[in-house]
C-alpha cells in the first residue's frame, strides 16, 4: 500500500499537472470507486464544470480543492488504498481493464485512475461541508510526522503504560498519520530500536530518536519519489527509487548494511517486520 512518501509524490505530481484543470467530462467505470455520493452519476455531475485549484495531503488521503462553478464547488477526496494510481495522459489512449475513473479537461488531457485490486476510493465533499463528515477516516488520524506536535512528550503521553510493540504503535494511524510497514521498519532501524519493544517502556530520549529517524526516513523517501516495493507509480507510470537503499525492509536473510548480521524477518500485527538483531536493541 502506498504510504506517506508515495502519496506525497502523487500530490506533487497532481499539483504540477493540474493547476487550472477545468473538468469537462468524468466517466466512472466501477461504481465502488466512488464512496460519496453513493450515486456515481451524481459524483460525475458534481465534478464536471469545476476547476482544480490545488491539492493537499492528510495522512494517506489526497484532497483536491475545486473552484465553484455552475453554483457548486467543494473538495475531491482520494485514497489510493493498495494499488490505486493516477496516470496523466496528453493524448487519447484506450482504457485498460483496471481503469476505474477517467477525468478529461477542456483541452482533451486526461487524468485516469487505475486500480488493480479496486480498493481505492473517491469522495465529493460539497462546499461548506466538513471534510471529516464525508471522508470519515480523516477524523481518526493523528498528527503528521512533520507536525511539531509529533514529538517525545506527545508520544510519551500516548504510549504511557502500553505493552503494545512499538512497531504496532507506528502503524496506528491515530498515533501518527501516513506511516505504514515500510517506513516503520526503516525508522526503527535508523533509531536502533527493536520492533518488539513494548512502546510504553521507551524513555523520552529514545522517543526523540525515533521521531527524528522517522522524519529523516520519510524525507529521504519523498526525495526519491517513493519506493519500488509496492505497486506504486507516479503520474508518469514511474516507480520511486527508495527501495534500492532500504536498510532492512524486504531484506530478510541478507547481511545488515551496517554490521553484516543477517536481517531477521518476523510477524507483528500480521505484517512482515524486518530488523537487525545487532543494530537494534
Amino acid at each position: 500500500m502506498p504510504e506517506l512518501p508515495e502519496v506525497e509524490t502523487v500530490r506533487r505530481g497532481l499539483e504540477q499537472r493540474t493547476p487550472g484543470f477545468r473538468i469537462q467530462r468524468v466517466v466512472v467505470h466501477r461504481p465502488r470507486a466512488v464512496a460519496s455520493p453513493g450515486d456515481p452519476q451524481a459524483f460525475c455531475a458534481a465534478l464536471e464544470g469545476c476547476t482544480v485549484q490545488g491539492w493537499s495531503r492528510r495522512g494517506k488521503y489526497l484532497i483536491g480543492q475545486l473552484a465553484a462553478d455552475r453554483g457548486h464547488g467543494g473538495h475531491w477526496g482520494v485514497h489510493l488504498r493498495m494499488t490505486g494510481q493516477f496516470l496523466w495522459l496528453e493524448a487519447p489512449r484506450p482504457a485498460c481493464t483496471h481503469t476505474r475513473v477517467q477525468i478529461w479537461n477542456t483541452l482533451g488531457q486526461e487524468l485516469r485512475f487505475v486500480d488493480t485490486r479496486s480498493f481505492g476510493q473517491m469522495w465529493f465533499v460539497p462546499q461548506g461541508q466538513a471534510l471529516e463528515a464525508v471522508i470519515t477516516g480523516l477524523a481518526r488520524l493523528g498528527p503528521e510526522p512533520f507536525d511539531p506536535v509529533f514529538a517525545a512528550p506527545y508520544l510519551r503521553e500516548r504510549l504511557r503504560g502500553s505493552s503494545r510493540p512499538i512497531k504496532n504503535a507506528l502503524l496506528d494511524q491515530s498515533l501518527v498519520a501516513g506511516v505504514g510497514n515500510i517506513y516503520a521498519d526503516e525508522a526503527l532501524f535508523a533509531a536502533g530500536i527493536r520492533p518488539h519493544t513494548p512502546s510504553g517502556r521507551l524513555a523520552n530520549g529514545r522517543l526523540t530518536e525515533l521521531r527524528n529517524a522517522l522524519v529523516t526516513v520519510l524525507e529521504i523517501s519523498i526525495g526519491a519519489g517513493g519506493t519500488t516495493f509496492s505497486d506504486f507509480r507516479d503520474l508518469t507510470g514511474t516507480n520511486g527509487n527508495y527501495g534500492g537503499v532500504a536498510s532492512v525492509y524486504r531484506r530478510g536473510g541478507q547481511p545488515c548494511r551496517t554490521c553484516g548480521t543477517p536481517i531477521r524477518r518476523d510477524r507483528l500485527a500480521g505484517r512482515s517486520t524486518h530488523w537487525c538483531p545487532t543494530c537494534q536493541r
